[in-house]
């Protein structure tokens, strides 16, 4: 069998996430999500684990414990799905092109949703990061030139490395539907980045299709929802699709350079 991620058991929790996106009172806010326990990698995946689900030649010795990067989201997306395959899970996504639907009743490997990420990466604290930067996070004090391999700072309470510095990860939801289309999100900053940048609730987006040199992702697994959900409706770990697709629907002259997601 594939060398596969070891997962860390996540357990239930109330985690509050920050929206630094403007309402329409032209302020930010924030919000409680009430999560069911599910599993997340204990580090990245790692080039070695990587490559043995996409049968690629096989890393270098001294690149076999680096994170998989650069790693677009649709790779990522793809690699869950072989995974499953490997495990003999069901495929948690439904891939048609650029379309991409999550079953959340699945087992399969996924992309965590972002409130996963921060409850894992959080594991209990509460300040912008679980330790001193130094001792948990490569990044841009280090005056690294590329990624390190996984493991090689401290853990937080869950037992997890790198949520913090070192590549910054995919998550599952889209970055703002209103303003940025197709971006999805991205968390945990990289070796290059500075210490604002490396807080367990900083987000930044990309386009699903872009290759960064300073990005992977970690996998989340476990069942979070009911089998059957039309096309829409899912919604899981506080993400929703009719969320997504609400606030897509900009009313009105458009804000300067927003892009509202825009489904076929």
């Amino acid at each position: 069998m594939a060398t596969l991620p070891t997962m860390i058991a996540i357990p239930a929790g109330v985690v509050e996430l920050r929206d630094a996106r403007a309402g329409a009172d032209g302020k930010a806010s924030s919000r409680s999500v009430e999560l069911l326990s599910y599993e997340i990698g204990r580090t990245p995946v790692t080039r070695a684990e990587y490559d043995a689900i996409v049968q690629a030649s096989s890393a270098a010795s001294d690149e076999a414990s680096l994170p998989a990067h650069p790693v677009t989201w649709f790779d990522a997306v793809r690699w869950c799905n072989l995974a499953s395959d490997a495990a003999g899970h069901e495929r948690a996504y439904l891939v048609d092109g650029r379309r991409v639907r999550w079953d959340v009743s699945a087992a399969g490997f996924r992309l965590p949703t972002e409130a996963e990420w921060e409850w894992a990466c959080r594991a209990g604290s509460s300040g912008p990061r679980y330790g001193p930067l130094a001792a948990i996070a490569w990044s841009a004090a280090d005056g690294l030139v590329g990624a390190q391999p996984v493991a090689g700072k401290a853990a937080n309470a869950f037992g997890l490395f790198d949520t913090l510095g070192n590549v910054w990860e995919w998550c599952w939801d889209y970055a703002d539907t209103a303003r940025y289309g197709d971006y999805r999100s991205l968390r945990g900053g990289g070796w290059a980045d500075r210490e604002w940048s490396l807080r367990a609730s900083v987000r930044r987006g990309s386009a699903p299709d872009a290759v960064l040199e300073d990005v992977g992702f970690r996998v989340a697994r476990g069942r979070v929802g009911e089998p059957g959900a039309l096309p829409g409706t899912e919604a899981a770990q506080g993400w929703s699709a009719a969320s997504d697709l609400a606030r897509a629907d900009v009313r009105g002259p458009r804000p300067i350079g927003w892009t509202p997601l825009r489904e076929s």
